[in-house]
């Protein structure tokens, strides 16, 4: 079976038809022919739909499901479902199960049960044993089995010297190391931005300052070792500093920002919502301009939704209470795209982190493999729950005006559309 999309705006900057509308034949998988008319056959199905675009799929570094151990936030199947519908034709997955993914085998079973789905998923393991960051996994292992990168999800390596080690282990296989940016003794057991918002509403505070003293430390690490090092989701406006300073220096260093630290600042808390408790948590609009800033500039390479599903049972209780974390799949493209270029979005979440975490990125030309995102950049929405695909419903985005409309992927074989 082939299928034909028709009328289709080509954001590729890869692509000799970047920014040009054409038709798309795609037959067995591959890209068959790109005209400016493709005429339609009986056997042919056909995509028509209202100011579609195209682009290289989208790939998301940070992506947490749940299975196995958590299946009542999210199972896998269910999880790259939502993926597909979001746009997504690939997602790096944490390693916040249960067991955690610390083990070749505990890899090579998130790979089979991914097996023949439409969106790639590609494990980021443990860096440490049980992500408790006290003994280093077994990194070459499960970089043979198929792990991409290495860390413990929303922890960070307390140990200076274990951090050290895995940096230089790591080059041995070209191996990428994440650190997540957070000195556990400076934050405490704070819960929102230390800041005029935290005080008045007699919130335990987390000052950015923890964020930039373990920054600092994992780039003067780096500078010691060498190897690859990426910094997941920061938050601030220093730490765009930091990563800037140290790119000059030739360090090679990568960094991320999720979605919503480049929209909602911490003036959402006065409500007490859980749903706005993350990890990072929400900064000032400061932050905020400092990271769009940052985004443009190339200081930050890759936007991620930092998609972390939480049942009700941890997530409607007290504040102080909550699991920290927000679903983000559904609403990534809508709310960056909000506030950022289209094409920093497409570059953001293709070319960039495919780049960095060893990704083939499929150019949209002739005899490629067929791996794009469909989607209507300028449709105006607003998220609502009926728009959450998650089994949880931890969204940030509720009730708020989102720009773009996602219509789905065609990958691996596959057209899923909304």
């Amino acid at each position: 079976m082939s299928t034909l999309i028709k009328n289709a705006t080509i954001i590729d900057a890869t692509s000799p038809y970047h920014k040009q509308k054409k038709d798309i034949l795609i037959s067995d998988g591959k890209l068959e022919k790109i005209a400016n008319s493709i005429p339609k056959k009986d056997n042919y199905t056909v995509l028509e739909l209202e100011n579609l675009h195209v682009s290289c799929g989208w790939f998301d570094t940070s992506v947490s499901l749940g299975e196995p151990g958590f299946e009542e936030r999210e199972t896998i199947k269910n999880g790259l479902q939502v993926a597909a519908k979001s746009g997504f034709t690939s997602i790096a997955i944490n390693a916040n199960t249960l067991p955690v993914i610390d083990s070749k085998s505990n890899v090579e079973y998130l790979i089979h049960k991914a097996f023949n789905t439409a969106t790639n998923l590609y494990p980021i393991a443990a860096l440490t044993k049980g992500s408790n960051g006290l003994e280093m996994a077994e990194l070459y292992d499960m970089q043979q089995s198929g792990a991409i990168a290495f860390g413990d999800y929303n922890k960070p390596i307390e140990n200076d010297n274990l951090m050290k080690i895995a940096l230089l282990y790591a080059q041995n296989f070209d191996g990428l190391v994440l650190s997540f940016p957070k000195n556990n003794a400076i934050a405490g057991d704070g819960n929102a931005n230390e800041g005029i918002n935290s005080t008045r509403l007699g919130l335990k505070g987390i000052p950015a300052l923890a964020e930039h003293i373990q920054i600092a430390r994992d780039l003067f690490l780096l500078e010691y070792t060498g190897g690859k090092l990426h910094i997941p989701t920061i938050s601030s406006a220093k730490s765009v500093t930091l990563i800037k300073e140290a790119k000059k220096k030739g360090l090679k260093i990568t960094c991320s920002v999720a979605a919503h630290h480049l929209i909602l600042t911490d003036d959402e808390l006065h409500g007490f919502d859980s749903n706005f408790k993350t990890n990072p948590p929400l900064r000032t609009k400061e932050d905020i301009k400092a990271l769009q800033k940052g985004i443009k500039s190339g200081e930050i390479d890759v936007i991620t939704s930092d998609h972390n599903p939480i049942d009700i049972e941890h997530k409607k209780v007290e504040f102080s209470e909550a699991k920290d974390g927000l679903i983000g799949l559904e609403s990534a493209f809508g709310a960056v795209n909000s506030v950022l270029d289209l094409e920093d979005f497409i570059s953001c979440f293709t070319t960039k982190p495919k780049e960095i975490f060893g990704i083939e990125n499929h150019s949209i030309q002739e005899g490629n493999i067929a791996d794009i995102s469909l989607f209507n950049p300028e449709l105006v929405t607003t998220f609502t729950e009926k728009s959450i695909l998650s089994t949880s419903r931890n969204s940030a985005f509720i009730n708020k005006k989102l720009k773009g409309k996602v219509y789905g992927i065609y990958a691996n074989n596959q057209l899923i559309i909304n």
